[in-house]
């Protein structure tokens, strides 16, 4: 780091994905309101800044319209909206004439590393942030009122900040099957299009996708369209794959309003929300994928070639190597039988587990209040409840959905929720201003 950079922040933000970058926005437009806004910094693991890069298929659509972006919730006359972004590269006509509210995810990729570049001088990139402890200014019995953040660089080595206040947005773990292990021709979806590039598309043969959601749909398209002699097979737990319902009403789920219904909710009110609301979101796909997937295998049945196969109401039960293949053990529900075949790649769109944040605060978890089911309780500032000797705060961007619902933690709320940590975080400075 800089020797002048000071040493003490209101708040530091570990992890810079899409969620922490509209933090740093909502925070940079409080100071244009006249107010001071809150000093802030962010580390970020990655060398640049990057969000899901291996799923940005040429064909894959964001699930969200373009005013879901990173501020126009919060503030639809930032200069860091979608619109902005259009008219920035001179493409704005071009999108309208378009008449579709859903962009590529590579063009929305490109919007988000266009923000991500008005704030380099904010982001330490390539940094891990290895531990976060508590601080007492007033001594062993005060109130642990800042943490100190010690973070670590290859290209500066060992250091450390103080601040007020963290906000954690350290993404997503993928999931694998149980006793699955990656390998160069066992993958998580997180990692397709990187190795998928690796290989000589045309030497494919035999590929299987696991998974019944919008990345597993979107793979077995995609390995189709790119892999021209091999079979692909998808592995699907249901009768074919779910439509998402994003019809109206039930996209009001997703509305900021709804995080209030869902965190002031009786326990009895968030089941059923979960029960009767959870295709708009999991293991569902979107129709046009679906159809396309459909028609896909429909041609093949009229030219008698057929590519592309659905192994329904299935699951793989068993992956090994078996000489220079990969053998997979599919197991069928309908006829409670298993079959062998061997692959020469395993892609398994098995989704992502929530953030360990545990694994991130260490002492200081010990400090967080957990529910009856062992869950970290939040305000509804997205602040972690602590004992009453902490008034420095915990912010998650992030495996909240136990307390403030579905779409806490998704593109559709991040504007809204950016802006209510800002008013949190202005709340709870540092005393007084640390300069050089």
């Amino acid at each position: 780091m800089a020797s002048c950079e000071p040493s003490g922040y209101d708040v530091v933000g570990i992890g810079f994905g899409p969620s922490n970058l509209s933090l740093a926005i909502a925070l940079q437009e409080l100071g244009a309101t006249g107010a001071t806004p809150p000093t802030a910094r962010f580390f970020e693991s990655q060398p640049s800044f990057g969000w899901h890069r291996n799923m940005l298929l040429p064909t894959a659509k964001m699930q969200v319209s373009f005013l879901k972006d990173l501020v126009t919730f919060r503030n639809p006359t930032s200069p860091y909206s979608f619109v902005s972004f259009l008219h920035a590269v001179e493409r704005l006509p071009q999108f309208v004439n378009n008449s579709d509210f859903f962009p590529t995810r590579a063009e929305f990729h490109q919007y988000l590393e266009w923000v991500a570049a008005n704030f380099a001088d904010q982001v330490s990139y390539g940094t891990r942030v290895t531990a976060v402890t508590p601080l007492r200014s007033s001594g062993p019995a005060g109130p642990v009122d800042r943490f100190r953040i010690q973070v670590s660089s290859p290209a500066t080595g060992e250091s450390s900040v103080e601040a007020r206040n963290v906000v954690l947005a350290t993404g997503l773990a993928p999931r694998m099957p149980q006793d699955f292990v990656r390998d160069e021709r066992v993958w998580h979806s997180s990692e397709f299009l990187e190795k998928f590039r690796r290989c000589d598309a045309a030497k494919l043969t035999d590929i299987v996708v696991v998974g019944a959601g919008q990345s597993a749909a979107e793979i077995a398209r995609h390995c189709y369209d790119n892999a021209p002699n091999a079979t692909v097979t998808a592995v699907i737990p249901s009768y074919g794959y779910s439509i998402a319902d994003n019809t109206p009403f039930a996209n009001r789920i997703f509305d900021p309003n709804a995080v209030d219904d869902y965190y002031f909710a009786e326990e009895r009110a968030k089941e059923k929300f979960w029960q009767y609301h959870r295709n708009t979101n999991y293991s569902v796909v979107d129709d046009e994928v679906i159809r396309s997937l459909y028609q896909r295998q429909y041609d093949d049945e009229v030219r008698g070639a057929e590519r592309l196969h659905f192994a329904e109401l299935s699951r793989v039960t068993d992956v090994k190597r078996s000489g220079d293949d990969t053998r997979v053990t599919i197991h069928s529900l309908a006829t409670d039988r298993s079959y062998d075949m061997d692959v020469d790649i395993v892609v398994c769109a098995t989704g992502y587990e929530a953030m360990d944040i545990a694994g991130v605060l260490g002492e200081l978890d010990g400090y967080c209040a957990r529910d009856e089911q062992g869950r970290h309780r939040l305000e509804r500032d997205y602040r972690l409840v602590t004992t009453d000797d902490v008034s420095a705060g915990i912010y998650l961007q992030g495996g909240t959905e136990h307390t403030h619902g579905l779409s806490s933690s998704l593109l559709s709320n991040m504007a809204t929720r950016s802006g209510e940590i800002v008013r949190s975080l202005s709340r709870n400075r540092l005393p007084e201003a640390v300069s050089c």
